[in-house]
């Protein structure tokens, strides 16, 4: 039987069109994604391709590495404790000052999301069975002795010694000692903007502790979709809490997978 070679144009025919719908993709998804930034559709979002972190200043995207991040939402921690907080404010001459300006007073419409970065899960966890005196995984013990370092007296919650098996949605992490929430109440502005000042903080330390999920203000940042950043979280409307209004929530990573979708 005589087999036939496929003719070479047409090898090249595939190659050429594989390559072309490869291109169009890619720009389809780059004017896509600058559309939906410029015309303010969604929360600051982190691009693949784009910078590490990202502060939105007066719709300008001020880029940051992931340690300048950590050293400006630090820094307005500090400052937004005054003489309370428990370390002193580090250097931030090499951050712009629009930067530091919206992350400490916040965007002009009100408290909200001002920057966001990129985070994935770490492959090489193992799951943490065993809890802590105080009802958490070790890396959720990691995450309230770092929140306990950085400031002072937070008002936390979300865990209890022997871990919760009631009282908490379905699924939820507090019943695997993986959630600390960090209360700010009552419900106000100025308590909001302390919120963001935190939340901030927590996504700027994501990779430092294995933090996987954080909610607060009717927004939702995690692992699972990180270029997004902030997006809207659903909740019962007339439920402060579970808007996540009056705390931040926030999850460390299980261990032991990966996402599919991260």
């Amino acid at each position: 039987m005589t087999h036939r070679m496929p003719k070479p144009h047409r090898r090249w025919n595939g190659v050429v069109l594989s390559v072309a719908l490869l291109a169009t993709l890619t720009l389809v998804t780059f004017v896509v994604t600058r559309w939906v930034m410029e015309t303010n559709l969604t929360l600051p979002m982190s691009t693949p391709w784009g910078p590490e972190c990202s502060v939105w200043a007066e719709g300008e995207q001020v880029p940051l590495e992931r340690e300048q991040a950590e050293r400006a939402t630090t820094a307005v921690a500090v400052r937004i404790q005054g003489d309370a907080a428990p370390v002193e404010e580090p250097d931030t001459d090499d951050i712009p000052d629009e930067a530091m300006e919206v992350l400490e007073n916040g965007p002009q419409e009100g408290p909200g999301p001002s920057l966001t970065c990129r985070s994935t899960k770490n492959p090489d966890l193992e799951i943490e069975e065993d809890l802590e005196p105080s009802g958490l995984t070790p890396r959720g013990q990691h995450l309230k002795d770092g929140v306990e370092e950085f400031f002072a007296d937070p008002s936390l919650g979300g865990y209890v010694p022997g871990g919760y098996d009631s009282g908490h949605g379905e699924g939820s992490a507090h019943y695997e000692g993986r959630a600390l929430d960090i209360f700010y109440r009552p419900v106000n502005e100025d308590n909001k903007r302390k919120g963001w000042v935190m939340a901030h903080w927590l996504i700027a330390h994501a990779p430092s502790y294995e933090i996987e999920v954080i909610i607060f203000d009717d927004k939702i940042w995690s692992t699972f979709y990180p270029s997004l950043g902030w997006r809207h979280y659903d909740a019962d409307p007339d439920n402060e809490i579970l808007r996540h209004l009056d705390h931040v929530h926030v999850d460390v990573q299980r261990g032991g997978e990966l996402d599919p979708r991260g």
